[in-house]
């Protein structure tokens, strides 16, 4: 602890000279930087940005619904939802949520 103070002590009495020749080292990049950037961004972010798009969305098939098994211990309703018929949750979608007695369709 003794150290760490004393350490600060000799960086706020060496004065405002210090500080500015630290500021400087690191801003010496050039006026063509953001250039290098946005190539990189367009030439390599973007590429990348699209083609997982397609393996994700277009590259995949429709997976079919696995069958119905009616498990005791799952869709157990004690009350009912506060919304619709009070059967189905807020983010129901049919093709692949289950209700008590099964699919939908």
């Amino acid at each position: 602890m003794a150290g760490l103070v004393r350490n600060c002590g000799k960086l706020l009495s060496q004065g405002s000279s210090n500080v500015l020749a630290v500021r400087s080292m690191s801003g010496g990049h050039g006026d063509g930087g953001w250039k290098m950037w946005r190539n990189i961004f367009v030439m390599g972010a973007i590429p990348v940005i699209v083609l997982g798009h397609v393996n994700a969305f277009g590259m995949g098939e429709e997976h079919e619904r696995p069958e119905f098994v009616p498990y005791e211990h799952l869709r157990i309703r004690t009350k009912r939802f506060p919304w619709g018929d009070g059967n189905r949750s807020f983010i129901h979608n049919p093709h692949v949520n289950a209700l008590p007695g099964g699919y939908e369709e």
